[in-house]
């Protein structure tokens, strides 16, 4: 017997052996980078090294910085490029994306650009993975401006920019107002973020004072009331929950912690269940649903994440917002597409995205609440009515003022037209005779907002400083465009819902003053909530701050 056991462990240890090179011959995956042909998977970068590298850098900035980011961090829809799938992609497989581009989800091809020049921005991507060895300098001798067409004719309302953004002006923008496709050419012209100069400070209407309550945050992004009165922000790019205690004669938090840390690009919170004693925390991870066991007043979560769903993930839209319904037996999750406008017809990574889902709390009985959605980024409750309201980033590449971003209510099947139709009936002309018996049942918005704005967080205001004509409004903070010919956006908006529960169509500008008069950016709203003592709170990811609303009458 013992002669028996040994074949058999020998055996078995030559099997690992053989397991293990048979698999170190195989790909290590069994798709390619934006379907790149298997030929170039074992294409070799023939310019590398780091001379190559600060090329790189310079070119990148010219050519892509503009909808990539100056640091490679992606915006809106357009994915990072210094993490994720292109720093675990191969080389020959960048550089064939480089080449051909993907021009329905607007990647134009660079096949022009000399092929040494397209290899050596493979190299530059490369080293974001590890630039520790790459000696950048500062200046580049590119010198980027910050909006690009400062010197743009005024719009033609409804349409705006931030040059006439003012609080207390009042915009109404319907179907009838939106041009054709295409009337002007897309554009890539991302923010240009500055640090906030001395002089400068958000501006809000008549009676309202603006104050810094934190600085020195990390990608602060969505931001939520606790029942106690806590603040909790997701640190998205850290994967961490902060939590913010109290405010201190001076304006500042009292108390600091981190609440939970090593989740996955984090971005919807929730209390469960609904009332001043929840047990649970829910967080919307990129690729999942998860809840951590709370009790009023906990700075730290009480244990471990609780895994309830998984959620499609993968390239594209990644904020995962979660809000319950007014009775709680519902859990609704916002995803967003994967793409601009790839046809879920014969893109299966787009299966159940675009979508708000609704669970039963611990996760179970996952349905499509509703769909066409592209990036429902934001959700809240309207306390007045109880519906489903959510934010919205549309689709990009028709043009400066299509298609517009918009704030809803959400009607329970109601489908929103992404990706082949929107607003109400029109069809894109890149998906032209798809879905014809989708026509009518394409629901329009209730609020248009300026195109490319991109939308993020929202909330209804439930305090008692403000104006009594404020109560039950929205708030909902517009992060800024990345692809119009001149900036829009950079601001935080109200909706006035006229003590009914229902829009009738115009927003205000609220806070403004984020875009400098060349055109940089030093601040982007990205999450909004009411205090317990009525003020309103603002989180921004360019100056990596909150800043605090207060009204202090006229």
């Amino acid at each position: 017997m013992k002669s028996g056991k040994c074949i058999v462990a020998r055996l078995s240890f030559i099997l690992i052996i053989i397991a293990l090179v048979i698999g170190a011959t195989l790909p290590s995956r069994s798709d390619t980078f934006h379907n790149a042909p298997g030929s170039v998977l074992g294409q070799g970068n023939p310019y590398t090294g780091q001379r190559n590298a600060e090329i790189g850098h310079k070119l990148y900035e010219q050519r892509c910085a503009s909808c990539h980011g100056q640091d490679a961090q992606g915006m809106g829809n357009v994915p990072a490029l210094a993490s994720g799938a292109t720093q675990t992609a191969r080389p020959g497989e960048i550089f064939w994306f480089i080449t051909h581009g993907d021009a329905a989800n607007g990647m134009p091809s660079w096949a022009s650009l000399p092929e040494q020049q397209r290899w050596q921005i493979v190299t530059y991507l490369k080293f974001l993975r590890n630039p520790s060895g790459l000696l950048l300098t500062a200046a580049t001798g590119m010198d980027t401006p910050g909006n690009g067409k400062l010197d743009a004719p005024a719009p033609t309302p409804p349409f705006t920019d931030f040059r006439f953004e003012k609080p207390g002006t009042f915009r109404k923008i319907t179907v009838q107002d939106l041009p054709a496709p295409f009337a002007t050419k897309p554009v890539g012209n991302g923010p240009r973020i500055v640090p906030r100069p001395g002089n400068v400070w958000p501006q809000a209407p008549e009676g309202f004072k603006v104050e810094l309550y934190t600085t020195g945050l990390d990608n602060p992004r969505l931001i939520r009331t606790a029942p106690n009165g806590d603040f909790f922000v997701a640190e998205s790019r850290l994967g961490r929950i902060m939590i913010f205690r109290g405010i201190t004669s001076d304006g500042q938090p009292e108390i600091t912690s981190i609440f939970a840390s090593g989740l996955d690009r984090p971005f919807g919170i929730a209390f469960y269940p609904k009332g001043p004693h929840p047990r649970w925390v829910y967080v919307g991870d990129t690729n999942a649903v998860l809840r951590f066991p709370y009790r009023n007043g906990d700075l730290r979560a009480r244990g471990p994440a609780q895994h309830l769903a998984d959620l499609p993930s993968g390239r594209g839209h990644w904020t995962r917002d979660v809000r319950f319904s007014p009775n709680g037996k519902k859990m609704f999750v916002a995803v967003g597409s994967g793409s601009n406008v790839d046809d879920p017809d014969t893109h299966p990574a787009e299966k159940d995205r675009a979508d708000i889902l609704e669970f039963n709390p611990d996760g179970s009985q996952m349905r499509i609440y509703a769909y066409g959605i592209r990036n429902p980024v934001g959700l809240a409750i309207n306390p007045q009515t109880g519906q489903l309201w959510c934010s919205v980033n549309e689709r990009d590449m028709l043009g400066d003022n299509l298609v517009p971003d918009y704030i809803t209510h959400v009607q329970p099947g109601g489908f929103y037209g992404w990706p082949w139709w929107y607003m109400g009936g029109r069809q894109d002309p890149r998906l032209e005779g798809k879905h014809p018996e989708l026509k009518d049942k394409v629901i329009t918005p209730d609020v248009l907002l300026q195109p490319h704005n991109a939308s993020l967080e929202m909330t209804f205001y439930e305090g008692r400083q403000f104006p009594r004509e404020y109560d039950g409004d929205i708030f909902a903070s517009e992060h800024g465009s990345w692809n119009r010919s001149t900036r829009a956006g950079y601001e935080v908006i109200r909706v006035p819902l006229h003590h009914t529960g229902h829009a009738s169509g115009e927003y205000e500008d609220f806070l403004t003053g984020f875009v400098l008069p060349d055109g940089n950016v030093w601040g982007r709203p990205v999450g909004v909530t009411v205090a317990h003592d009525g003020s309103l709170l603002v989180t921004d990811d360019a100056s990596n701050s909150i800043w605090r609303i207060t009204y202090a009458g006229k």
